[in-house]
């Protein structure tokens, strides 16, 4: 073959790279912080809320459920009118509805007004979120820059919870707690700017096919009674039928969902997304990872705060060893390894890191010292849940047609909104009857017991232990993928396509 002829060639192989590529991941990453700060932020602020509003200690809790739930029930669908419509679109009325939401609810007057706004919050973030992740896919297709911008978005998407708890105790103790909510304007506003400059996209990558309604509507109904069914499992439990109902529900929904599915000519989730075993692997080692961490930052917050008696900010600042922990392992380690191992021996190794830290907590007694025990601990569960995010998430896009990168992006959050809610209601559920399991042994009548509530929650601790070893072991399992190639990966074209017509992904 003559040079030029191979010179050709080479240009045909490499895509067209994005000149603003680099600045549109600093606006994407920007928003993506937004929603995950919002989660954590809201939690410390919601005391507050509650006195101010004169919200019930029963219908407190709606606070975060009218959010989740929109959120989580929701995913697909945005991700897939993502793909209908458009990214950079949809990634911008995400921005739009998310800060209007926001001031919406931080000028709440009464409890139906904060309550609605969250909800609102929830119906746009589940537009937004799965819109920034695809963006990205989309946008980084060389296997390098691919490794270095998803080490980023995993370090924010894994690390912006913690910091949440950080900004939201500053917020909550040196303004009010209004400014928990305002504070996303100010994100957006950024985002939105940035996205109209800097984000481009072509118009080939959309997937115009007529939209599921049946699809949308049984995926919508199934998770929301998934996740409304956790919640109710907490409050009220697990063997009460509302709970069971609401689970029987779910499983139904879902089951015709994929039937559905399987036989619909153009599906709201395309069933070949999940079915591949090293995006499946990603989505199921990822939610099960996170049910274990979300339960953690639980017990956290409770032991820092209501048996260390930490301020809110301090609260905040003791979390920062995970933080940099989170950074590290994602930016230093998936980002540096990614392209030189298979992604099962960053996720797998990872996830035994981070129940290594977690190991450690099980040890947590009511005069534990922070410096020798707590932030060590912090630090390992970070480093290894940072390693393992970053190739989780760039897996879950992996060799993906462009035209199914919305609803694709949308399974990561669906899996990770989804543990966070069992994560939360699971654990919590653990940790009470295993504190009311000590209070009865040790013949002690008050349930606020120090030494009562730190065995509850190393009780829960070690179930998140082991959680966070099944994932692994299933990420060792279903996970195959070579290490990436060191051109371009599926998604960087128009005609990119899985099966046998796949730009290839993966090198042996």
């Amino acid at each position: 073959m003559s040079e030029s002829a191979v010179s050709t060639s080479a240009a045909q192989a490499t895509p067209h790279l994005d000149p603003k590529r680099w600045k549109a991941l600093v606006f994407i990453a920007i928003a993506q912080l937004m929603v995950v700060l919002d989660a954590t932020v809201v939690n410390i602020a919601l005391p507050h809320a509650q006195q101010s509003l004169h919200i019930s200690d029963a219908n407190r809790q709606w606070v975060i459920t009218a959010y989740s739930l929109a959120f989580g029930g929701l995913l697909l669908f945005g991700g897939r009118v993502a793909d209908l419509w458009g990214r950079r679109k949809a990634f911008i009325v995400g921005l739009i509805g998310f800060a209007l939401a926001s001031a919406l609810g931080g000028a709440a007057v009464n409890a139906t007004m904060l309550l609605g706004a969250r909800a609102l919050q929830g119906v746009f973030g589940a537009l937004l979120a799965p819109a920034a992740l695809s963006l990205l896919a989309v946008t980084f297709t060389e296997a390098k820059e691919r490794a270095t911008a998803f080490g980023i978005f995993g370090a924010i998407a894994g690390a912006g919870g913690a910091v949440g708890l950080l900004l939201g105790g500053a917020l909550t103790e040196y303004f009010n707690w209004r400014w928990a909510l305002y504070v996303n304007i100010i994100f957006a506003i950024i985002a939105v700017i940035g996205a109209t400059v800097f984000i481009e996209e072509r118009d080939d990558q959309r997937n115009r096919s007529r939209l599921d309604i049946p699809g949308v509507l049984l995926a919508t109904s199934g998770l929301v009674a998934l996740v409304y069914g956790f919640t109710k499992a907490e409050e009220s439990g697990w063997g009460s039928a509302t709970t069971i109902g609401l689970f029987v529900a779910s499983v139904v929904l879902l089951a015709l969902f994929v039937l559905v599915e399987s036989r619909t000519k153009a599906p709201l989730l395309p069933l070949r997304v999940v079915l591949d075993r090293n995006r499946g692997g990603a989505y199921l080692g990822l939610g099960l990872a996170i049910i274990g961490m979300f339960g953690l930052f639980l017990f956290m917050t409770y032991y820092l705060q209501g048996i260390k008696q930490y301020s809110p900010v301090m609260t905040g600042v003791a979390f920062l060893p995970m933080v940099v922990g989170m950074i590290t392992g994602s930016t230093q380690i998936g980002t540096r390894l990614m392209t030189r191992i298979p992604a099962r021996w960053l996720m797998g190794p990872g996830l035994l890191v981070a129940s290594l830290g977690m190991l450690m907590l099980t040890q947590m007694k009511v005069d534990s010292n922070y410096w020798t025990l707590i932030l060590p601990a912090e630090f390992l569960l970070g480093l290894g849940m940072g390693t393992s995010f970053m190739p989780a998430m760039s897996l879950s896009t992996l060799g993906i047609r462009p035209q199914d990168a919305g609803v694709a992006s949308a399974m990561i959050n669906t899996s990770q909104q989804v543990g966070g809610s069992i994560g939360t209601a699971l654990l919590n559920t653990i940790a009470a009857s295993a504190t009311t399991s000590w209070l009865v042994a040790h013949h002690v009548a008050d349930p606020r017991n120090p030494l009562a509530q730190v065995h509850g929650y190393t009780v829960a601790i070690w179930w998140a232990v082991g959680l966070m070893l099944v994932a692994s072991a299933l990420v060792f399992v279903l996970v195959n993928a070579g290490r990436p190639a060191t051109h371009a990966v599926a998604g960087g074209g128009a005609g990119a396509e899985e099966g046998a017509d796949a730009v290839p992904v993966v090198m042996h």
